[in-house]
């Protein structure tokens, strides 16, 4: 997904509480710099800070970073020389959205507690087990080369 030029994550939608890989291929990139990072935080007020090295690949700046349950993700760029890519004084601000309660599993989904669950598992179970003897001995029988066993007592 491409939010803004040179910037690209690996998702559709920024959701709270999830991991984003962000790629850049912007001014300092384009200026071959050595190293850059990300300096981002959360928020109106850029809550809980950080500054994270980004890994050098052949296509861009990359790195990982864990989105907080907060409202809007704010990020820059810079090359640990003193030269940044804040969007012209902007910063790069993006919302990030909550992750939708219809996703989220509300029940206990193990067999114990479900016995239609359990029934079904059991009927599929002895319905594949009939097919595999019509298949293996129905031959036999048409064949005529079906030979019952005898047992000797």
């Amino acid at each position: 997904m491409e939010l803004t030029k040179n910037i690209f994550f690996n998702t559709d939608k920024l959701v709270a509480n999830t991991t984003v890989k962000i790629s850049y291929t912007g001014k300092l990139f384009q200026d071959q710099a050595d190293e850059v990072f990300i300096h981002y935080g959360f928020g109106v007020s850029w809550e809980n800070l950080k500054d994270v090295k980004m890994d050098k690949t052949d296509l861009g700046f990359q790195a990982e970073i864990t989105l907080d349950d907060s409202d809007t993700l704010s990020f820059c760029f810079n090359d640990g020389q003193g030269n940044w890519d804040n969007n012209d004084n902007q910063n790069y601000t993006f919302d990030i959205e909550e992750l939708p309660t219809s996703l989220i599993l509300q029940e206990d989904l193990s067999l114990d507690s479900h016995p239609r669950l359990r029934k079904s598992y059991i009927w599929s179970k002895k319905i594949r087990l009939a097919i595999y003897k019509v298949i293996t001995y129905l031959p036999k029988l048409i064949s005529g080369n079906y030979k019952r066993k005898i047992s000797n007592d």
